[in-house]
């Protein structure tokens, strides 16, 4: 049944855009005609889920299945998530609209932590049972009326254990320890998706049709590699964990599949996101062998991505996507050999369109004129590089394979090419890390200012983030930890150092964060209560700095409540680390031991029953490597470091030759001809109402470029298109008035713009007139004289038509009517209303709630940008003036905007 959710997204919550579904792109497939019905419910506010590249690519290959239906979920924002435990409606999927308890299956993306707790506030808004054993059972939950919130009540939930939904996990933290969340998920879907739920949605159809039980689909599915069903595994006292039947494999396969750049293209927001670009995927996996690095040991093999499929997944995405920017995707975009022909080739095919191309986090060492030609031009945007550390020894300890020449020839480069500012990324607490490595930081920074300096230019300025290392599991440093205390001494070792350089600004991670991540991250079973009691604590949003403070609260708290507060404490004082005294380590080489503590690496992990490729023997190998400073070269481009993953399971490593770099056609030049000016009338109505003013100048400029209309741009550093709209509507209002200026560099036909623009406009955004203008004509925003609106007004006591329309009468026979402003400066003045008021009418009447009774009144009012406006509540005040009692505006709509001559 289909969610009532009109009521709940209104104007008064932020940015109801977020929940509309209505996105361009979006697969709307018939609810009646799938067999199974998906939800990927992304475990975060829309903006940053909506822009998630693998929820993008997900969403994309399950409704290309036939007979299987995908739609999307996000965590709801505080004010929605209040309304709806105060109207106990369920969450809801935001295509459909439907309950989540309605689907087949839920999918929900892990790669944090400390994310769980969204998840299970997103289960609890959607009345679903936290845990498997819930979900199984036959007793109803009771469902919080607050979330987490501690000493609130509870309400029983009306729907039936057996209705309820398969609920699984994927993501990077899911795949690489799942078992402190073993006890929420029916199963954990660990490694690359694009194959692996195309095929649990096979089984899930095949044991639909044949009536399977639960617990017998769920066998069905541990069957398939990469397919982690909890329930059927125990653990041990040491932790480990082993089957608890004969029918599932001892150790579960992570998946790995080759990415297809044309599932990258989809779901284009109304509403701006973190990542508010075309993304496409270059290459996965990486083997420079990091040694802090879990998200390079878990997506081996490399697999590059062919450049003419890349090529083209860009054109045609920016061509139905309409962005004015996209970004290429990859853990190491610079070891994508085609890198600098691929994005030559695609700058010189939209040269002409102000399309620029943005890279992550990039090699330094890689860094050179052909990457640097690809990423400038007339919206050069940031450069970020991750040195990682600040010493030659620190960066050989972790592999980074960077040395002081490359690093200076990187940023030098970079600085010759026009970059005044650059961003890098340095960690603390490193395995082996001495203070004079953490100096070594603050002398690096110091010593590339003092190389990059030049007659007429500024010095180079720097942007870090210093991160706290948080060891993760299936890297060689998974046996290591550092005390919090030891962390804020290091923090302020280097705030001592930075003060004294200027043009640098430093930016540190929270150390209590980092030791919650750590304990989180590396646990057992045992911390799924830990998980539940944070999240009934109120810890949710844990990423986000503003509820750091509670969710650390909530957290330890979590903690001592389920008496593994000694345990966080051996994470927080550092006491699990394999690195020691210098002095032990000239012992051990007496005795001819490699590693004093070589029995504690070979005490079980949690996670040792994931099978991800790479050896434990070999992460004990290079973990003794990093002891002796010893580097571990890329083995796409040489030798094999037999770490275990090539082979039938996981494939190998593909890596592809670049094509010939193509010749640079020079940079984007703004074209700011104005041949032909153009104004239209539009509309905004239905869904689109609750689209802010600025997303709808976002709007245009998408719609324009997948138009193809030639629209002038503005000059200088950030050109942008010449699209002007008269002014803004309020968010909620409705309009069948609003008139937006074009201005286009070579004319075309009336009647083809009007066609072009209102085929490519969404159904709720009407073009109703195309106009052409004199170039020399004002904008219409400097036009303005008045506007008409039509609002429905409700009386907050009981009222008579007649009582209506003699109050209309009041006012139109008043000559003042005077209203207290507030100016922008704060200061107060008196304006009269009636001077604004040109025209008032009662439209109709009619009986409304409680007895009260709503009128539709139509009034004429200045609408001049100096300020003489009379705005919809103003009208609202004349009433309450005249009749003595109280006026509630339940809707705003504008008829027109009329412009002066």
């Amino acid at each position: 049944m289909v969610v009532a959710v009109e009521k709940l997204i209104t104007s008064d919550i932020l940015k109801p855009a977020r929940y509309l579904g209505n996105e361009l792109l979006a697969v709307r497939k018939p609810w009646d005609t799938a067999a199974i019905r998906w939800v990927l419910t992304y475990p975060e506010v829309y903006e940053v889920g909506a822009s998630n590249l693998g929820h993008i690519i997900l969403y994309n290959v399950l409704n290309a299945q036939p007979r299987q239906l995908c739609d999307r979920a996000y965590l709801p924002g505080k004010d929605l998530a209040a309304k709806l435990r105060e109207t106990n409606t369920p969450l809801f999927a935001v295509e459909s609209k439907r309950s989540l308890a309605e689907f087949d299956i839920l999918g929900f993306s892990l790669s944090y932590e400390l994310g769980a707790t969204n998840i299970l506030e997103m289960l609890d808004l959607a009345g679903i049972p936290l845990t498997w054993r819930e979900r199984q059972g036959s007793i109803p939950r009771l469902r919080s009326v607050s979330g987490g919130a501690e000493g609130q009540g509870v309400r029983e939930s009306t729907d039936t254990q057996s209705s309820f939904p398969l609920i699984f996990a994927g993501g990077q933290t899911a795949t690489s320890n799942p078992e402190p969340y073993a006890d929420f998920f029916d199963f954990i879907a660990l490694g690359d998706g694009e194959e692996l739920l195309p095929e649990i949605g096979l089984v899930l159809e095949e044991g639909k049709q044949t009536g399977l039980s639960r617990e017998n689909l769920l066998l069905d599915l541990a069957q398939i590699p990469g397919v982690y069903v909890p329930q059927f595994y125990d653990m041990a006292e040491d932790g480990s964990v082993h089957p608890l039947r004969p029918d599932v494999p001892k150790r579960i396969l992570r998946r790995v599949a080759t990415p297809i750049p044309a599932y990258s293209i989809g779901l284009v927001p109304y509403v701006e996101t973190v990542h508010d670009r075309l993304t496409i995927e270059i290459r996965r996996g990486c083997t420079r062998g990091c040694r802090f690095c879990q998200p390079g040991m878990l997506t081996r093999p490399a697999r590059d991505v062919e450049p003419d499929k890349v090529v083209e997944a860009i054109e045609q995405g920016m061509r139905a996507t309409g962005y004015n920017e996209f970004s290429l995707l990859s853990l190491s975009c610079s070891d994508y050999l085609s890198l600098p022909a691929v994005g030559m080739e695609i700058k010189n095919r939209l040269k002409n369109e102000n399309i620029s191309l943005t890279l992550p986090s990039q090699r330094v060492d890689r860094f050179d004129e052909n990457i640097a030609n690809i990423l400038g031009g007339t919206r050069q945007g940031g450069l970020t590089f991750a040195p990682e550390a600040g010493t030659q020894r620190m960066r050989d300890i972790v592999n980074k394979g960077l040395t002081n020449e490359e690093l200076l020839r990187g940023v030098k480069t970079a600085w010759e090419q026009g970059w005044d500012k650059i961003k890098l990324y340095f960690m603390i607490g490193l395995p082996g890390e001495t203070d004079a490595d953490v100096v070594g930081i603050a002398e690096t920074v110091s010593w590339l200012q003092r190389e990059c300096r030049g007659k007429g230019r500024k010095p180079l300025n720097f942007n870090l983030t210093i991160s706290n290392f948080t060891p993760k599991p299936h890297t060689p440093f998974q046996w290591h930890s550092v005390s919090t205390d030891e962390f804020k001494r290091k923090q302020n070792l280097l705030r001592q150092e930075f003060r004294r350089i200027k043009a640098v600004k430093v930016n540190f991670t929270d150390v209590r964060i980092s030791a919650m991540e750590d304990f989180v991250g590396r646990g057992d079973r045992n911390l799924s209560k830990v998980v539940r009691r944070a999240w009934e604590l109120g810890a949710g949003m844990d990423s986000w700095y503003e509820n750091l403070d509670r969710a650390f609260s909530a957290w330890g708290s979590a903690i001592a409540q389920a008496d593994l507060d000694w345990k966080y404490r051996q994470v927080e004082n550092g006491e699990w680390n394999l690195f020691h005294a210098e002095a032990q380590k000239s012992k051990e080489a007496e005795e001819n031991t490699p590693l004093s503590t070589q029995h504690s690496l070979d005490t079980p992990l949690p996670w040792d029953h994931i099978d991800t490729g790479i050896d434990k023997k070999w992460l004990q190998e290079d973990l003794q490597r990093a002891l002796e400073a010893a580097i571990v070269p890329d083995c796409s481009f040489e030798g094999c470091s037999h770490c275990g993953v090539c082979g039938t399971d996981f494939g190998h490593n593909v890596v592809i030759e670049s094509p010939v770099i193509p010749k640079f056609a020079g940079e984007f030049v703004p074209n700011t001809t104005k041949a032909q000016r153009l104004r239209v009338w539009f509309g905004k109505q239905g869904k689109m109402a609750l689209m802010s003013h600025l997303d709808l100048i976002r709007l245009f400029d998408r719609v324009v470029r997948r138009a193809s209309l030639p629209i002038a741009f503005t000059g200088g550093f950030h050109p942008m298109p010449r699209i002007s709209l008269a002014t803004a509507l309020a968010l909620g209002a409705t309009s069948s008035g609003e008139i937006a200026d074009f201005e286009l560099t070579v004319p075309v036909e009336v009647d083809t713009f009007f066609r072009k623009l209102a085929h490519e406009m969404p159904t709720d955004i009407p073009i109703y007139n195309v106009e052409q203008i004199d170039l020399k004509a004002s904008a219409a925003t400097q036009l303005l004289e008045s506007a008409e609106y039509l609002i429905t007004v409700a009386a907050l006591a009981e009222t008579t038509p007649i009582q209506w329309q003699n109050w209309i009468d009041t006012i139109k026979a008043k000559e003042e009517l005077w209203y207290e402003q507030i100016t922008k400066s704060g200061k107060s003045q008196l304006i009269n209303l009636r001077d604004r008021l040109f025209e008032l009418e009662l439209v109709e009447t009619h009986n409304s709630i409680a007895e009260s009774m709503s009128s539709a009144i139509r009034y004429l009012g200045s609408y001049r940008q100096d300020g003489l406006l009379l705005r919809p509540e103003q009208i609202l005040f004349m009433l309450e003036a005249v009749a003595g009692i109280e006026f509630q505006l339940l809707h705003i709509h504008r008829n027109r905007l009329i412009l002066g001559v």
